[in-house]
């Protein structure tokens, strides 16, 4: 492969087709993570891809593959996920590259102090010589290993609604000031973070997580007088999210009004439900039948870099199970029969889009 870091720090691998400037497809995923993490979240994707190329030995098909290992998509250190893919679409902006983190340092100083120049961002967008977007994960779930399932062909990703909700009451001594004459920010959360629950426990198909939560000033003789605190919220319905959501937030202003608080947010991420391309979809059923595996359809419940990057090409994704539907936590593994089974079938996906010759690229 010719290899290649763009301006947002995406590790890129292009395998030509049988001919210069043939259309070519995307295989990739992210190799970021969380605190506390596994091996496989993300990461395992890119290894497949890299494989799928190293399987080729050295044939060439009808279209080129670009591998790219994806440099953000957790979100983790300044809030906003997906910095990465979202490059890759064109939308990895001035104002978000001035996002900064805790310590104030922006994105775009981190791209500098990497080696590289965030002012050349823009020219890390996909051309127009992309017909398709295959991305490769762990469940992170426990559905495909309560059917035991090798495999699952994602059709689907479930919106998400990311924000963070700040409650402000006043810091006071916590020996001497009355119960009643208290305006503490995290009983106040505390009393809201027990409503998300409420209302998700009461709208079937939805999650909705509270967590992360920084109370200040942060010392245990103090009272609390500014909370920070993240807000999740998922469904596959992006209306019944929409009024979730509000709902939500309504009850954070009702809690703060009677406890004499002041309460506001800020929207981190606010993504549509996103439905896969129909004939990538059927390529990828048709690839896990043709290996023997049964053929499971699923809406994935967790954020994929697919789902941003179907807003500029069709995607296709295949879920590997994971054991215990373990993921986020050091536990996280994969059984080695399964990756396998990942590779031979993204081997005849291959194949059956070579064999189709009616790609169209965008």
């Amino acid at each position: 492969m010719q290899v290649t870091v763009d301006a947002a720090g995406n590790v890129r691998g292009l395998y030509a087709g049988r001919q210069p400037d043939q259309p070519r497809l995307i295989i990739g995923s992210h190799i970021d993570t969380v605190p506390a993490a596994g091996a496989f979240d993300g990461v395992l994707g890119v290894v497949l891809g890299i494989a799928l190329i190293e399987a080729l030995d050295g044939r060439r098909l009808s279209f080129g593959i670009e591998v790219v290992a994806l440099s953000e998509e957790e979100g983790v250190r300044f809030g906003i996920p997906f910095l990465g893919s979202r490059a890759l679409i064109g939308t990895l902006d001035s104002a978000l590259l001035d996002r900064r983190d805790k310590n104030g340092i922006s994105i775009a100083q981190v791209i500098r102090d990497f080696g590289l120049d965030p002012d050349c961002v823009p020219m890390a967008a996909l051309n127009g010589n992309v017909f398709g977007y295959l991305e490769f994960h762990i469940e992170q779930g426990p559905v495909l290993d309560s059917l035991h399932l090798p495999l699952g062909v994602v059709e689907a990703i479930v919106g998400q609604s990311r924000m963070e909700v700040r409650f402000r009451g006043k810091a006071n001594h916590a020996g001497t000031t009355p119960m009643n004459l208290r305006q503490d920010a995290l009983s106040g959360a505390a009393e809201w973070i027990g409503l998300v629950e409420h209302e998700a426990l009461g709208t079937p198909g939805m999650v909705a997580t509270v967590g992360q939560v920084e109370a200040l000033p942060g010392a245990g003789n103090v009272i609390p007088g500014e909370v920070h605190a993240s807000l999740d919220v998922r469904h596959a319905n992006n209306e019944v999210r929409v009024r979730a959501v509000a709902q939500i937030l309504k009850a954070a202003r009702e809690v703060a009004g009677r406890r004499g608080l002041t309460v506001e947010y800020e929207t981190r991420l606010d993504q549509n439900a996103v439905a896969f391309d129909p004939g990538l979809v059927a390529s990828m059923e048709r690839a896990v039948e043709a290996g023997g595996w049964p053929v499971h359809r699923m809406v994935s419940g967790a954020g994929h870099d697919a789902m941003v990057l179907a807003a500029k090409v069709p995607v296709a994704m295949l879920f590997v199970r994971s054991p215990g539907g373990i993921s986020h936590h050091p536990d996280e593994s994969v059984h080695p029969a399964d990756v396998e089974a990942a590779l031979e079938t993204g081997l005849r996906f291959l194949e059956d889009l070579d064999a189709s010759r009616t790609l169209q690229t965008v």
